[in-house]
């Protein structure tokens, strides 16, 4: 039995003042941010939440709000994306699948907006976070974004295909092997040669010896 069932957990789009004020205040708590600046207004929420935006999160059994996800329309000169600018999920809630739940919660705001991709940012150093991007949901890493929050901030920006209900098979043997090395310095330049290449990133898996290695091969615009 899928264990995200067994506890009941469901999805829901956010659509209340008390909830977006909730979403607000496990925004500050996950991320252990007490200077005002870096709060999360709920009054944005509710201006995404009405015009295109998504506002999703995850309620336990007693209706309690333990994870949310938001997100907006973006452009370039591909077209229109959905782009997803942060997910929280609750300490105690971790490790229960429900970061997928919110990935797919957005994908279905996104889609009923017309929206065949979704774009969003994580840290490349960190392999746990690249493997759920990358493998379990098969968004694939197509650009790299120095200092993207400042000094030593360096981010990966995937993009996700709404259209494929699974992720894109891989053929192992056209792929470029990259161990993730200790320097930044190293990692930002071995990211910046390999997509300047028109490679882009698609796997990402935990060594025997503890290390990680990305792996990229061609992209696939289909």
């Amino acid at each position: 039995m899928n264990r995200i069932s067994e506890v009941s957990f469901r999805a829901v789009s956010l659509t209340t003042a008390s909830r977006f004020a909730e979403a607000s205040e496990l925004y500050r708590a996950v991320f252990g941010y007490l200077d005002p600046v870096y709060g999360l207004n709920p009054r944005l929420l509710g201006a995404l939440a009405s015009n295109g935006g998504s506002v999703v999160g995850i309620l336990d059994e007693s209706d309690q709000l333990v994870a949310f996800a938001y997100g907006f329309c973006g452009t370039d000169r591909r077209g229109f994306y959905h782009y997803s600018q942060s997910a929280v999920v609750a300490a105690e809630q971790q490790g229960r699948g429900l970061g997928r739940m919110l990935k797919h919660a957005q994908k279905e705001v996104a889609l009923s907006h017309g929206m065949s991709r979704m774009r969003w940012t994580y840290d490349p150093t960190q392999i746990r976070n690249a493997h759920f991007n990358l493998d379990v949901l098969g968004a694939r890493g197509r650009w790299y974004a120095p200092d993207m929050y400042g000094p030593g901030t360096d981010r990966v920006v995937v993009e996700w295909d709404l259209t494929r209900e699974q992720p894109a098979a891989l053929d192992e043997t056209a792929l470029t092997q990259l161990v993730v090395p200790t320097d930044p310095a190293e990692l930002r330049s071995a990211f910046e040669e390999l997509l300047g290449q028109g490679l882009a990133a698609v796997s990402c898996r935990r060594l025997a010896d503890g290390t990680g290695a990305y792996y990229f091969g061609p992209v696939d615009d289909a």
